[in-house]
Parts: structure tokens; C-alpha cells; sequence
């Protein structure tokens, strides 16, 4: 075991010393950062070995939680690293609102690619953003617009899996090591219902709440009047309580909602994908 546990802490230094020539060998490189684990350990390594080289672009639209934007602004201030946002109108975000299945494709082309802009009028050679080795294990159509755009994901060339990322920020000291996977507001929609700003502000609103009532990993998957709530399994029990239920479901309302109801199943990545005809196929293949 003891053996074991060396051969792996052996790999992933490897791992982050292949991240760090990786690095080297961009120049100057602007970092596509949400605030996430992902990005934000991308973001340390790639400062810490190019300096002021190294800048983060955020971009700022409403698929995005107000949250996470805090986040990242507070990370880079209290970093000194240079840091640009870019506001997306949803007026460019047409097509992505209809949500078809390829709306992440859609939403990624938009997006990085004024990323890219921002980054070109900065005289910034390279784009790079926090895609991992793990992330290969969900339904993904973003990843074709980063590879048109010619959008490097340093973390999954190197190897890097999200446990080991989630270590690397641990020895790093960074309390963000343990932050709950996230993701875009548009995926709790269904695929085929419209997106709107006010079904993502809907969401976000409700997702602020809970967090901030003590749940950790939490998604509000929007279905017209329903707010359906994923939890971390192990939280489920937390619901065995007619007060917190009554509290629960008084922020459901609050936020739009008419109802407010708790899966069963609890929080598991790609949830919305479960129905997808492509998902499912893929998933009988693997």
C-alpha cells in the first residue's frame, strides 16, 4: 500500500512538472478563469512559472453564477495577477438559447472566442482553459469549439485528473482545494426548453440560498414550476426535518419557483444528460 501510495504521489509531481514546462514553452498566456478548482489551480501554476506573463480572462455573462465571478475577482486581487473580464450580451447568445444538445458547443464558440479577442488586443500569444483528464468521462460537445478555436487544456495534456488537481491545491494551501464541482447555469435545463435570463437568475438566486443554509454540493434543475434539488447523497438526510423542508421550500418560492422538490437520487455529474439519446449510447459503449 505504502508502495503504492508513492508511485502514485511520484506521478503526480511528474504530472505538475510537465504543467510547468508546459508553461514555459507559451510565452505570455491568458488563462479562461472561472474561479473553479480547475482554472484556479491552472492559474497558480501558470503565475507562479510566467509571472505577469500569465493573466486571467473571465468571462461574465448570465449562464454564469454572480458567485463565482466574486470568487474569481477575489482570488486574482489577493494574488496580485492581472485580471480582465469580458461581458458576453445575451443578445450574442442567440442559438445557445434554444438549448439543443450542442448548446455547450454553441455557448464555447461565443464565448472563447472574444476570449480570444480580449487576449489578442492584450498582445497575449496563447488561450488556454481548465479542461482535465476526468472531464472525458461526461457527454462534453464544448470540447470541438476549443479545438477550432485552438484552445489548449494544459491540465489534460499533462494528465491531470481532478483528484489530483484537488491534492495539488491542498499542498498548495489553498482553501478552494475542496470547493464542490460547479458548473454552467444552463445545465440545469432541460435540453429543448428555452434558456432566459430569468430562468438562470431563477437558479442562481436558489443555489446562493442553499449554499448559504450549509449545503455543500447542490444543483436547482429547472422544470417550469418545479425546482428539482440535487444533493450531495450523503446530505440527503439533512431533509429528515419538517422545519428545514418549510425553509427549503419558502426559498423555492421566493425565487420563482411554485414548487420545491428534493431528488431522490441526489447530485451526480451530468444529471441532465441522463435522457440524451447520445449519452446513453456512449454510456453502454464505455
Amino acid at each position: 500500500m505504502l508502495q503504492r501510495e508513492a508511485e502514485m504521489m511520484r506521478d503526480r509531481k511528474d504530472k505538475l512538472a510537465l504543467l510547468k514546462e508546459s508553461a514555459k514553452s507559451m510565452g505570455s498566456v491568458a488563462i479562461a478563469f472561472s474561479g473553479g478548482v480547475d482554472s484556479t489551480f491552472l492559474l497558480k501554476v501558470f503565475s507562479d512559472a510566467l509571472g505577469d506573463k500569465a493573466v486571467a480572462i473571465t468571462a461574465v455573462a448570465a449562464s454564469f453564477s454572480e458567485d463565482e465571478t466574486t470568487a474569481a475577482e477575489d482570488f486574482c486581487r489577493s494574488n496580485g495577477i492581472r485580471h480582465f473580464k469580458v461581458d458576453i450580451g445575451w443578445n450574442d447568445m442567440d442559438a445557445f438559447s434554444h438549448n439543443p444538445p450542442d448548446r455547450c458547443y454553441i455557448c464555447k464558440k461565443i464565448i472563447f472566442g472574444k476570449l480570444k479577442e480580449m487576449a489578442r488586443a492584450q498582445g497575449i500569444q496563447a488561450v488556454v482553459d481548465g479542461t482535465n483528464l476526468s472531464d472525458s468521462a461526461d457527454y462534453r460537445p464544448g470540447a470541438a469549439a476549443l479545438s477550432e478555436l485552438g484552445i489548449r487544456s494544459p491540465l489534460k495534456e499533462a494528465g491531470l485528473t481532478k483528484d489530483e488537481i484537488r491534492s495539488h491545491l491542498r499542498d498548495m494551501g489553498l482553501a478552494v482545494w475542496n470547493k464542490p464541482a460547479y458548473a454552467c447555469l444552463a445545465s440545469r435545463i432541460p435540453y429543448g426548453e428555452p434558456i432566459t435570463v430569468d430562468k438562470l437568475r431563477q437558479i442562481d438566486m436558489l443555489e446562493s440560498e442553499l449554499r448559504g443554509i450549509g449545503l455543500v454540493q447542490v444543483r436547482v434543475r429547472h422544470h417550469g414550476d418545479v425546482a428539482r434539488i440535487e444533493v450531495d447523497p450523503a446530505e440527503r438526510t439533512i431533509f429528515f426535518n419538517l422545519d428545514f423542508m418549510d425553509k427549503v421550500n419558502e426559498m423555492a418560492k421566493s425565487a420563482g419557483f411554485a414548487y420545491g422538490a428534493l431528488d431522490l437520487g441526489g447530485y451526480r455529474t451530468g444529471s441532465m444528460n441522463e435522457t440524451l439519446p447520445i449519452c446513453n449510447k456512449r454510456s453502454e459503449a464505455e
